[in-house]
């Protein structure tokens, strides 16, 4: 059981730093004119979404739900800080689809965002990490 929570705590710190880093891309590759930069955040992006991010997705989501099995539906039941951690976790999963769909943008250059939306659009996750840290440690409800 506690190898289950420490993998699902590793492979989430991996996800989130995807989660910070790509929208941070997308500001940089906003920003630029020329076709060499405009190529290399291409790759970076790539790179960082299937390389990191959506591993680290996928396994963050296995492990919890092993995490959550291991000890046994029951014991949950009646746990509002759960729900609500699982329902920001739905969310944050829909973020990151959604970086997908800016990323399929950027790579057939038919981006419609500035870099000054993408800074407001790479704070969402932190917030979300805030309140799924705050849930899972205190649990208030």
């Amino acid at each position: 059981m506690l190898w289950f929570k420490a993998l699902h705590l590793i492979f989430m710190v991996t996800w989130f730093a995807g989660l910070f880093y790509l929208p941070r891309l997308f500001v940089y590759h906003a920003t630029s004119e020329d076709q060499i930069s405009i190529d290399r955040f291409k790759i970076m992006e790539r790179k960082l979404f299937y390389g990191i991010m959506t591993p680290g997705a996928v396994l963050t989501i296995t492990f919890g739900f092993f995490t959550l099995f291991s000890n046994g539906l029951s014991a949950y039941s009646g746990q509002l800080w759960l729900h609500i951690k699982l329902f920001l976790v739905l969310l944050i999963v829909v973020y990151h689809i959604y970086c997908w769909f800016l990323l399929q943008d950027f790579k057939y250059d038919r981006n419609r965002h500035g870099h000054v939306w993408y800074r407001w659009f790479n704070e969402a996750p932190v917030l979300v990490l805030i309140a799924i840290i705050l849930l899972a440690v205190v649990r208030p409800f």
